[in-house]
Parts: structure tokens; sequence; C-alpha cells
């Protein structure tokens, strides 16, 4: 359903779209919502992960492309405490940050696949987008079926959410904002002739006329239910561009020249907001971890992300827990290797 924002924020074109499914005769579950609350409190970790799925699917070398079914994917990036795959030690996470899905539809039901894995009721696991149905953009998205490149011509960012550890109020939803990019063919020098990339700024012709919507960003602050603490989090996606040229917006290169901005609104929440959560598909390698450290955040993980390229992030403020694995998730099934962080709290 629609969320209405406290400033009439539902007249604006951007739609944020919380998931509320019924419970279905079947769904198995033994576990009441006070009972989550009192293992939550025993627990005391916030698990959290970070991944771009590619509308879950994956372009393969050969110019094939591979339909992944959601189950699958999340159980090739959900890991225990010793970041194994498949162990009866890996627990359901509080939050995935995702990048590049087809809108509210495929958060919804990916969300509930989620919960299915757990055995909790529809409904546990609910989304944010930015974008409720953005239209499609390009053409064969690099597959050689093109019913395959369809799938991925819709494409938007996402935060899923455990509602049985995390609340979430109408009011701590930002506005979206939008990424920055060098349009080409026109002059870098040093962050002159950036842009915010959204019309009129967009790409020219009809093709990509609505590809900036893929990077359209938005964040939440959420408050975790044992015991009060305050996270924030947030979900972005930068353009092709940003990997040669670093742009935020008009003629700025962005934090530590990175590309990243934070929004007004989505600021405001992080300014009070004890955990602190960045999950980003930068396009863009070497961004230290120092980064986001202005903000009291670190980046985890230095793996490659993308075949021998990092250019996907998780910077988090708080306490995280050492990682054997680098905190990136080898052979997730997207393009993309998954990070995650778990933070005590």
């Amino acid at each position: 359903m629609p969320l209405k924002n406290r400033s009439g924020w539902l007249a604006a074109t951007v739609a944020v779209t919380l998931l509320a499914l019924p419970l279905p005769a079947t769904a198995a579950t033994s576990t009441t919502a006070d009972n989550a609350d009192t293992a939550a409190a025993a627990d005391r970790v916030l698990r959290v992960y970070n991944n771009n799925i590619e509308n879950l699917v994956v372009n393969n070398a050969d110019g094939t492309c591979t339909r992944v079914s959601g189950p699958d994917q999340l159980t090739s990036m959900l890991v225990d405490d010793n970041g194994q795959k498949g162990t009866s030690g890996v627990a359901a996470p509080d939050l995935l940050i995702v990048q590049q899905v087809r809108g509210t539809g495929q958060a919804e039901a990916y969300a509930n696949q989620l919960g299915t894995k757990f055995g909790y009721p529809a409904g546990t696991y609910r989304a944010i987008v930015a974008w409720t149905d953005p239209e499609p953009w390009g053409s064969t998205h690099k597959c050689s079926d093109q019913s395959l490149g369809d799938l991925k011509k819709k494409q938007t960012n996402a935060i899923i959410w455990n509602s049985r550890t995390l609340n979430l109020a109408s009011d701590d939803i930002s506005k979206y904002w939008s990424a920055g990019w060098l349009k080409p063919g026109t002059a870098y020098n040093n962050g002159a002739g950036c842009t915010l990339y959204k019309p009129p700024n967009n790409d020219d012709g009809t093709t990509n006329a609505h590809k900036w919507k893929r990077t359209s960003a938005i964040a939440a602050r959420f408050t975790i239910k044992a015991t009060g603490t305050s996270v924030f989090a947030a979900t972005m996606h930068l353009p092709e561009q940003n990997r040669q040229n670093a742009c935020a917006g008009d003629g700025i290169t962005g934090i530590s020249n990175s590309g990243i901005h934070i929004g007004t609104d989505a600021t405001r929440l992080m300014n009070n907001s004890t955990i602190r959560i960045v999950g980003i598909d930068a396009n863009r390698t070497g961004l230290a971890a120092s980064t986001l450290s202005s903000f009291g955040m670190t980046g985890y993980g230095s793996k490659a992300t993308s075949g021998s390229s990092k250019i996907d992030y998780i910077f988090i403020q708080g306490t995280v827990q050492a990682s054997s694995i680098d905190y990136t998730v080898s052979g997730t099934k997207s393009n993309h290797m998954a990070l995650y962080g778990f933070i005590t709290y």
C-alpha cells in the first residue's frame, strides 16, 4: 500500500511501498512476536547484507543469461557467524540492502521468499522501494534471450527489513535523492560538468530515457525493538560513468571524491541514528574504507565483487563482528558478490 508522507510527499512521482501481505493458511511458524523479541534481545546481533541482485538475472560471459530464483539467490548469500553458507547457524537477517529490483512486485516476492526460508508468515519481511513501478529502459541488456533481457528493463533500489526485530515509523523514511553523473561529451575538470542524473540531464534518446531511475537512492531509520537502538540504512546505485569520473551532483565530486552523496532528508535520519549502514553499488573501484569516516562509518570487505573489480561497498558505524571471509560472500548468485556485516549492540 502507498505510504503517505508527513509533508505531502505522496504528490511526488516517487513511490515508497511497505509490504503488508496477509498470512497464508499454510504459513509454517511456531514463534510468536513476543518470543521473537526475546530472541533478539538475547542475541544482540543485527545481521545486515548488501547485494546488487541484478533483477535475479545473471549475465554470463558468452552472452547468455540465467534466471535465478529468489530462494536460490538468498541461499547463496546468507552466512553464519563463521562466514559459512547452508549451515544450521545461518540466522534470519535483519536488513537486506539491495540494488536493481524491478519494483514493488519483485521486492515483495523476494521479501516473502526470505521469510519462508525461516518459517515466518508472509509479511514478516517488508520492503521499501525508491520507485514502485519504474518505466523500462534499454534493449537486450546483454542477454541473447530477449525474454530474460526484458526482465532487467525495470530497475530500482530497495531496503528489506525484518519486522520481528525492527520497527519503522512512516516519517522515518527519506525522500528519494538522485545520483550525479558526467553526461557523455561533457568536460570533467575535477567535478566541473557534473550534474544530477535526472531530467533534464538524463540520457538522450528514448531507449534510455528512464535509465536514471535505477540510480535513485532511498534511506530509512529503524528502531531495534529489543533495545530502542536507532538504525539508519541507505541503498544506492551510481551510474557507470562514476567509474571514470566521480560525480555526485552539480559541479561536485562527492564525499571524498567518491561520487557518493547523501540526500538532505536522509542526512536528517542519519544524524539521529546510533547505528549507520550504507550499502552501495558505486560502479567505482578504489574507494577507501575511510570514505564515509566523516559520518562515523567504516567500509568492510576488500575483495572483488564484480568480476575482478571491487565496485560494491558496505559502510557501517557500529561494532562489527570479525569475518573469516572478509565480509564478501563468494559464489553469490548474481554478477555482484554480496557483502555483509553482523553488528553487535
